[in-house]
């Protein structure tokens, strides 16, 4: 008898009615958000400006579908699809085939979300993935990762980092070479330096950007113009000694190493972890040294054309540290900020026609934001 039990025992060990059914496992992306994003106010509405990081660990080609972020009760505060997922999407592999959605194995992409947010509450969020693999029959699969909390601390009211205007607001988060997507790996962790980075340029009151054609940076009407300190801060350090060419065209013709890019600039020191640049200075023009008090509103250089620049510009960004290029890009706004305009694309500022006047004539004033992409701004005179 002792047998008959023992063998029943084992044939219901082994049998396949008993026999625990496993999941399938698949090898998929790894989600990384790499920065704790902070809350910043673009034309008066509050968002999250990040990037998250989908490496993939498959064995054959992965295609995403959407990316959704999500709170911890499930709730979508936006989910990008379709057009709008291959919008956010970036490679810095730079695919052949202009597919940013088919992630070969081993290969990062990175989408650069901004996510409206509401600023009373301080939630933890993660990402929820949906892709399918090459294979016409393949149905989705989804994986959920890529977690962080909001960072909340007192938000940056900066004041003008120049006099008067128009000047309009160069940044566009889609555009592939714009700060925002530009990547830099200099000491053992990739940073976004200019992830809120604005590059300043002074344009007519009817369009335009320079006198004649702008052919030479003196031509350009915000060449010279004086560079203010946005608050009461301390100059923690300058780069100077960056020369300027004649023209556009010769400094085209220029290779400008890396730790040249940022040409002649000052960086200050807000307090709290926060520093501001001021870029492609002109040569000579730097009026304080490191360890100097500025207060807000006090000249610091003029606007030039050096370093890794395609015309006379500020280029004015905040960062975490005090390098340019190996440090993390934070949120900021202007105190006041006066928007009389817009441009409806790059295309109409880049060939010198009117930009769009506000509505009323007066245009509006924000408090503590930042503009929006294409912005034409008129800073106070004094």
């Amino acid at each position: 008898m002792a047998w008959r039990i023992f063998l029943w025992s084992v044939l219901a060990l082994t049998s396949p009615l008993v026999v625990a059914q496993r999941a399938p496992v698949t090898q998929s992306f790894d989600l990384r958000v790499s920065w704790a994003p902070e809350p910043v106010r673009v034309e008066g509405k509050a968002s999250l400006v990040y990037e998250l990081h989908l490496t993939s660990y498959a064995k054959a080609p992965l295609r995403l579908a959407s990316i959704a972020v999500v709170d911890d009760d499930g709730h979508a505060l936006a989910t990008f699809e379709g057009k709008a997922l291959e919008a956010v999407l970036g490679r810095p592999d730079h695919p052949a085939d202009k597919d940013p959605t088919r992630i070969p194995p081993g290969v990062n992409a990175v989408a650069y979300l901004s996510v409206p947010f509401d600023p009373g509450v301080a939630p933890r969020l993660h990402h929820r993935v949906t892709y399918t693999t090459d294979l016409a029959s393949a149905s989705p699969m989804a994986i959920e990762g890529g977690v962080f909390a909001v960072t909340s601390r007192t938000s940056l009211a900066l004041g003008p980092p120049l006099r008067g205007g128009p000047w309009a607001a160069i940044y566009n988060a889609q555009w592939e070479r714009g700060h925002r997507r530009v990547l830099y790996a200099t000491n053992g962790a990739v940073h976004v330096p200019g992830r809120f980075a604005i590059d300043w340029i002074r344009v007519g009151a009817q369009g335009g950007f320079a006198h004649g054609n702008g052919a030479k940076p003196t031509e350009w009407l915000g060449y010279g113009a004086d560079v203010l300190a946005v608050a009461d801060a301390t100059v923690v350090s300058t780069g100077e000694g960056i020369g300027e060419a004649a023209t556009l065209a010769e400094h085209a013709m220029q290779k400008v190493p890396l730790e040249d890019a940022a040409g002649n600039y000052v960086a200050l020191d807000l307090g709290d972890g926060r520093y501001a640049f001021y870029e492609h200075l002109q040569p000579g023009s730097i009026a304080v040294k490191p360890g100097q008090h500025v207060r807000r509103g006090d000249i610091i250089g003029r606007l030039g054309f050096t370093g890794e620049s395609t015309g006379p510009h500020l280029h004015f960004h905040v960062a975490d540290a005090d390098v340019p290029l190996a440090a993390e890009g934070l949120p900021y706004g202007f105190e006041h900020l006066h928007v009389i305009g817009h441009y409806g694309d790059i295309e109409a500022f880049a060939q010198g026609k009117a930009w769009d006047r506000a509505s009323p004539a007066s245009g509006k004033v924000l408090d503590n934001s930042f503009p929006a992409p294409l912005d034409v701004v008129e800073f106070p005179q004094k």
